[in-house]
């Protein structure tokens, strides 16, 4: 048995094994995926700056696709152009339920106002705080503690998660919408935020 010989690969022959193995690791990934991550996937063969030129030209090949490159928080997916998003309600319709209204104002105080305790989102929402709707926000990884108010009984203050800015496609807490508009863009946000 005669063992073939593996031809030597051009440049650019290299480059789209390089681009297909960074897609193949996007895509079997169920969570974003960190440039630390695909560095360390890697072996750091590549820099950070290296791993972000060949993102964007993974990028650009998705361009005309159905599914597109994003960046979040917590890293680099793929997700499904919004542009197709009302065929895949259609087929698939039971999809995950809208955010109610006061869970989109709570989180919208604790985006906005962060680090801020129970108190202050009952003051500034003007009601008490239903117990369910941060048992909610914690369960999903939106919010969490983020050390103590220096008062009496030392309440908890709260802050928002990088899981929550994945949620609704943002990389940071700047891209959120104006503050004045914020129930009413919390709830655009929703709508149009990728489902997983």
């Amino acid at each position: 048995m005669i063992q073939e010989q593996l031809l030597p690969q051009t440049p650019e022959e290299d480059l789209h094994e390089m681009l297909m193995q960074l897609e193949a690791i996007i895509f079997a990934s169920e969570t974003a995926v960190s440039i630390a991550r695909l560095k360390e996937a890697f072996q750091d063969r590549y820099s950070k700056t290296e791993l972000r030129q060949y993102l964007q030209q993974l990028s650009m090949l998705q361009h005309g696709r159905s599914i597109e490159l994003v960046e979040t928080a917590q890293g680099f997916r793929f997700q499904v152009r919004a542009k197709y998003r009302n065929i895949i309600a259609q087929t698939w319709p039971e999809r995950p339920s809208r955010l109610s209204p006061s869970l989109l104002e709570t989180l919208a105080v604790i985006a906005y106002h962060q680090p801020v305790t129970r108190a202050d989102i009952e003051q500034i929402r003007g009601v008490t705080n239903n117990s369910q709707i941060l048992r909610t926000l914690f369960e999903w990884s939106w919010i969490k503690e983020s050390g103590f108010r220096e008062l009496p009984g030392r309440p908890a203050l709260l802050v928002t998660t990088p899981q929550f800015l994945n949620a609704f496609g943002l990389t940071t807490l700047g891209q959120l919408p104006p503050l004045q508009d914020a129930k009413e863009a919390f709830m655009a946000l929703d709508a149009n935020a990728p489902k997983s």
